[in-house]
């Protein structure tokens, strides 16, 4: 039966209906914005699909303005990257201050913006010269925040690919390679001196990918079946393999004497096509590892090692990015296609939206194909281009022949 449609231009007092604010939970799910595509919407278009995950905070690669801008006054926070190939130049102070009086500062208070990442990956790119740049740049925005007097809200970090480690298996073996010691010594270092958090790019998948028949889907996915393995040496269980990873570095951290420091997870994801030697990167695993990771992080419970560390993880990513090099998997990632449209489908369950920040909502709203978000509470079918989007709010009448629109 057809619903009768509304567009909301006011907001009723009378139909509001909400739960739980981000504020006051600590476990947060992130998710990564990559721009690497000639066929991507607008920026705006992509603040609806942030919301419609229940992502908290939203992690970019660099400070496109118009990302930033569009943001702005949303209530999530973004971490906001500075590429690598801007490190050189950060090696002068005055020119670290200008970028963050430009990229940063001017888009404060409308835009949240809570870290700065400097670099990507860069001790694992086999490049000594850019590798010497990475901790002067990282004192360099540091001491621009301290002069502009934002160093108490905006954090400066860098993230690391997972091959950082020398061992990781099991995980109280954990430690870093030898070779990539003395700059991981100064940039833990730097984390001691300022409290930030250790980011980590940690991709069960490629494990899987790598050896597919030695390897336990129900150990990469979560699967609740999987019985898992306990460290000989601390006796501490894993049933999935993000867990042991995570375990792994925060013990490669204790042998530095960093123990304090909190790793968060800044990539995480799993590919839903890949070329044929690319085992697992279907669709179907795709939506099973993101659907069982929101939910672990929705647990609110940590680590073996760190039971009472809540995880910080940022999904990748938003978009597949048809420019990224490589094979096929490494354009397509997201959760979304360009379009908008689900690459499949992704179901977030309302206890979990409660517990990472996320609103809860009773159905999904739709975006039908005049551009208008329509609440559909009888049905969920709008038109062929119809995609799923979800509003910061649930406006929400207790009549099922009522459509709203957000």
């Amino acid at each position: 039966m057809d619903s009768t449609r509304f567009r909301l231009v006011s907001i009723p007092f009378l139909f509001i209906f909400y739960f739980l604010s981000p504020a006051v939970v600590s476990a947060f799910l992130g998710i990564n914005y990559g721009l690497i595509a000639d066929n991507l919407p607008p920026p705006e278009k992509a603040v609806l699909l942030v919301q419609s995950v229940g992502a908290n905070k939203v992690k970019i690669f660099n400070a496109d303005p118009r990302v930033i801008a569009a943001f702005a006054n949303t209530g999530i926070e973004l971490i906001v990257g500075l590429p690598n190939e801007y490190l050189k130049q950060m090696q002068n102070p005055d020119d670290a201050l200008a970028w963050v009086t430009a990229n940063i500062q001017a888009h404060l208070p409308a835009s949240k913006i809570g870290c700065i990442v400097v670099g990507n990956e860069v001790l694992t790119l086999n490049d000594t010269v850019l590798r010497n740049f990475l901790v002067p740049a990282m004192q360099n925005i540091l001491t621009a925040l301290v002069q502009l007097r934002l160093d108490k809200q905006i954090a400066v970090t860098t993230t690391h690919a997972l091959n950082v480690l020398e061992s990781s298996y099991p995980p109280s073996s954990g430690s870093f390679r030898q070779d990539l010691l003395a700059d991981i010594s100064r940039i833990v270092n730097f984390h001691k001196q300022t409290g930030s958090p250790f980011l980590i790019n940690a991709y069960p998948y490629f494990v899987y990918r790598s050896n597919p028949a030695q390897v336990s889907l129900d150990f990469v996915l979560f699967r609740s079946n999987y019985q898992g393995f306990a460290d000989p040496e601390s006796h501490l269980r894993y049933d999935n393999m993000l867990f042991a990873q995570i375990d792994a570095v925060y013990n490669a951290l204790a042998s530095l004497d960093a123990r304090e420091l909190s790793v968060h997870i800044s990539e995480t994801g799993w590919p839903s096509k890949g070329d044929e030697n690319e085992a697992g990167a279907t669709p179907e695993l795709a939506r099973e590892y993101n659907e069982n990771l929101i939910k672990v992080v929705a647990e609110r419970k940590g680590t073996p090692m760190r039971p009472d560390s809540d995880l910080n993880v940022y999904l990748f990513s938003l978009y597949n990015e048809d420019l990224k090099p490589g094979p096929t998997s490494e354009r397509n990632f997201g959760l979304f296609k360009p379009e908008g449209k689900p690459a499949y489908p992704l179901s977030l369950g309302q206890e979990s939206a409660r517990n990472i920040g996320g609103m809860v909502y009773e159905h999904p709203p739709l975006l039908s194909p005049d551009g208008y978000y329509y609440y559909d509470i009888s049905g969920y079918s709008v038109g062929e281009n119809s995609h799923m989007v979800v509003g910061k709010l649930v406006f929400f009448v207790c009549l099922t022949s009522v459509v709203l629109v957000l």
